[in-house]
């Protein structure tokens, strides 16, 4: 089947900046620009941004896509770029923010092609394990369902094509002195579940590789499978080795050291790289 478009999505550890006061980051921002040019991908979606630290160079270096930024109080943006060649929308959610003025919103892009729409929600959710970091995932997630729903009924055929995607920080929830702790798989089996009913009808793409953060061999976390892409189940995509998602980047180097290297260039998360079939 023919290619609708394809899809880069990669969270760049802020380029180094940690807060909107910081007027340049603490690691070159043109490699990591140069290798998220050479995916060539239709939309690029990046997380963890300080949108005055790259706007110049992410416009000089790749003009030709047209750029969008969420905006509000917190520190960390979504950077969406997407190939002026396509007919796009762009709308910021706050309603992913659940409540918290500092939260990431949504960023809602709908695409597209030969007529049909296709929305592409990217999120970055609430880090850290504890009960609060877990419950804000949880209720942002049930956000995510819910506007599956919703978009389910304003689609014609009754089923839309839509996928979320990002960082969606399935690490878990730590109780002290509990044996109710959950690790990362078992969230993220958690949120496969929640998939599943007839009335969501999406799935959690496969990817060539499980594991996309990559702390460093120096950190006391452990590498981890935090990036993911939920579709429709309707929905087709290129096959890589197998999966329907090539993560790339520090993944690709073959000893711990080359990884430590990638990861503080770059980021210490991959890049996921899909393609989605015309339907």
């Amino acid at each position: 089947m023919p290619k609708a478009f394809s899809v880069a999505s990669w969270n760049v550890e802020h380029f180094g900046a940690t807060n909107r006061g910081q007027d340049r980051p603490r690691k070159p921002v043109g490699p990591i620009i140069d290798f998220l040019k050479s995916q060539n991908a239709d939309v690029n979606a990046v997380y963890e941004v300080v949108g005055k630290v790259v706007f110049r160079e992410v416009v000089t270096r790749m003009p030709n896509y047209q750029w969008h930024i969420t905006e509000g109080p917190q520190s960390q943006e979504i950077l969406v770029g997407v190939k002026r060649t396509l007919t796009s929308f762009f709308t910021q959610k706050t309603e992913f923010k659940s409540g918290n003025a500092y939260l990431r919103p949504g960023a809602l892009l709908t695409v597209v092609v030969d007529g049909e729409s296709y929305p592409l929600l990217m999120l970055h959710l609430k880090s850290l394990t504890t009960p609060v970091g877990f419950g804000l995932r949880d209720d942002m997630t049930e956000k995510a369902i819910k506007f599956r729903k919703v978009l389910n009924k304003a689609s014609a055929s009754g089923q839309a094509h839509f996928l979320f995607l990002g960082d969606l920080n399935t690490m878990g929830m730590n109780l002290t002195y509990s044996k109710k702790d959950i690790d990362g798989d078992e969230e993220l089996t958690r949120l496969k579940d929640r998939l599943s009913p007839r009335s969501v009808s999406m799935t959690v793409l496969d990817k060539t590789d499980a594991v996309t953060y990559w702390p460093g061999t120096d950190s006391s976390y452990k590498p981890s499978n935090l990036d993911h892409v939920v579709a429709a189940n309707h929905l087709r995509f290129k096959r890589f080795a197998g999966t329907d998602v090539d993560v790339r980047g520090w993944v690709d180097e073959s000893t711990d050291a080359a990884r430590d290297r990638w990861a503080k260039k770059f980021s210490d998360h991959a890049l996921l790289y899909f393609e989605v079939q015309k339907v």
